[in-house]
């Protein structure tokens, strides 16, 4: 470990005391103060919007502006809007019956603050997938500590910077350093954590945060698969599947990871496809639009697989493009059969790659999905409404859209996460503060109440009551 990680964990340790204490002195933040905690969050979006442009390109080496603006900036926007709109309405209490053996009284359950949050963000969206938990944590009353991807340095220190503009560090802190603090990280004994990435660091994530039985919410990723209809146009599926694909060239976790498509109609698909990133991308190599991959590592790994499916007898079909120089850029693939065991139809992909294969009924593209992990997202194509319905009926998934892909992510009305495999836990508006709250029951009873009707000894009055 190196001198500079020990002394961001000795750092680390001490603002998570002073986030221990200061939440003690405010254990129930004033709406007031909620209200500012996300005007301050929204105000450092729209004032570093190019700021944050320029530290995803930096870190990508070619991250597309406009693909920054509408997932992370633009989304923000959103998000914070949506929230100090419907903070107050959260924040209420909510009444429920009771009994009419504990009448007179009422019962009731109160949203508090969970206390202390520790969020491990991701590098695929660096900015939008560390300030939107944080924006629902402060929403929630809570104090934040960040742990933000060490693949993304610039982004990581530009959002330090940004939030010591609003915020003091015993209420939100920013702790950078490599795979050594993010695993001290996981052993603090946080109220609540949140961790975005892989299912395999997951996993380790959640035993570390069980010594201190730390709730943890886990935002995994995994096989996302698309399931298209007979009834469903080619050139149609293909339009958004390649949007949906080739955003931030593939390195999204809900981006479609493999296409189950009719017999017979995977290479008209896959044409469809090509054609349409053609259309969006003339020249891929030299497009400012289309990402890079985030590092040497990754670009490598998706080489790999490509040459691993080509040597098993996969079709490879990739959009024409001229020399990317020293970018890391992977042109747009499509796969066509590689075979099962391939690493492309056994690994989440992350990357600018969509295999298809072909399915022979509906029924036996569900059970191929249903014989892996559950998927974090699953698309379904079909004119027939109940025939994408019958779809959503006999599959799990943690979201689904019919006829398109991502779209659920931006529905702030709708909560976020997966199943299984794909992760535990979910937020985004309502759901992110549920999350960072603990749901408290509370029953008022006058000072005198029945129920002392049914205390020992017991008698006649017992027999009357209980036996009511």
């Amino acid at each position: 470990m190196s001198d500079t990680d020990t002394k961001e964990i000795e750092r680390m340790n001490q603002l998570f005391a002073a986030q221990k204490a200061a939440f003690e002195t405010d254990r129930h933040r004033a709406y007031e103060d909620r209200l500012r905690d996300i005007d301050a969050i929204a105000s450092l979006n729209a004032k570093h919007k190019d700021a944050i442009k320029d530290a995803a390109a930096a870190d990508f080496g070619v991250r597309s502006r406009c693909e920054t603006q509408l997932s992370e900036i633009s989304y923000m926007r959103t998000a914070a809007e949506h929230t100090r709109r419907q903070l107050w309405s959260w924040m209420q209490k909510k009444k429920v019956s009771i009994p009419g053996n504990l009448k007179p009284g009422k019962a009731y359950i109160r949203r508090e603050p969970i206390g202390v949050v520790g969020i491990i963000s991701p590098w695929n969206y660096p900015y939008q997938l560390a300030f939107s938990p944080i924006l629902a944590a402060l929403a929630a009353g809570c104090r934040v500590m960040l742990k933000p991807s060490e693949y993304t340095p610039n982004m990581s220190e530009l959002m330090k910077s940004m939030l010591a503009e609003e915020f003091d560090e015993d209420h939100v802190a920013v702790v950078l350093g490599g795979p050594d603090v993010g695993q001290a990280f996981t052993t603090i004994a946080f109220d609540h954590l949140l961790y975005t990435g892989s299912t395999q660091v997951g996993r380790l994530v959640a035993k570390a945060a069980a010594e201190n039985l730390t709730p943890v919410t886990l935002e995994l990723g995994g096989k996302s698969p698309v399931i298209v209809a007979d009834d469903f146009p080619s050139e149609k599926a293909g339009e958004t599947l390649a949007f949906g694909k080739f955003m931030n060239a593939g390195q999204t976790c809900i981006a479609p990871d493999y296409v189950l498509a009719p017999e017979g109609r995977s290479r008209t698909i896959a044409d469809s496809i090509i054609a349409r990133v053609q259309k969006a991308y003339p020249d891929w190599a030299t497009d400012e639009d289309y990402t890079a991959i985030v590092s040497d590592k990754h670009y490598e790994r998706l080489n790999g697989l490509i040459e691993e499916a080509r040597a098993g007898g996969a079709e490879i079909l990739q959009a024409e493009g001229g020399d990317p120089g020293n970018a890391r850029k992977i042109a747009p693939t499509v796969v066509l059969n590689p075979p099962e065991d391939s690493g492309l139809m056994q690994e989440e992909i992350f990357g600018p790659v969509l295999p298809i294969v072909e399915h022979n009924g509906l029924e036996d593209a569900m059970k191929r999905v249903n014989a892996r992990d559950r998927p974090l997202a699953l698309y379904v194509y079909s004119k027939n409404k109940k025939t994408a319905r019958s779809v959503i009926e006999g599959t799990i998934s943690g979201g689904t859209v019919i006829n398109n892909t991502m779209l659920h992510y931006a529905v702030e009305d709708l909560p976020f996460g997966g199943v299984g495999a794909s992760g535990y836990g979910a937020y985004h508006g309502e759901a992110g503060f549920e999350t960072f709250t603990h749901a408290r029951a509370v029953f008022e009873a006058p000072v005198w109440h029945p129920s002392r009707l049914i205390q020992p000894p017991y008698g006649k009055i017992f027999d009357a009551v209980a036996n009511k």
